[in-house]
């Protein structure tokens, strides 16, 4: 599984952090957030599942 964030779209709202940690990281400046690896660790499927659901923005795909 692969997972993206747009940028023209994320807003910095950080709830994809929240959910899934250990695949999401965010900007120190203005919350933005990127993923770590476009990979998403084995195990972390489902985080990123509801990373997906929780963007208010839809600023998360994944493949």
């Amino acid at each position: 599984m692969k997972v993206k964030v747009d940028p023209e779209r994320c807003q910095g709202h950080t709830l994809c952090a929240m959910r899934a940690p250990d695949v999401f990281e965010l900007d120190d400046v203005d919350g933005h957030s990127s993923p770590v690896s476009e990979d998403v660790p084995p195990g972390q499927e489902a985080a990123v599942q509801e990373a997906v659901r929780s963007c208010p923005e839809r600023a998360i795909s994944v493949s």
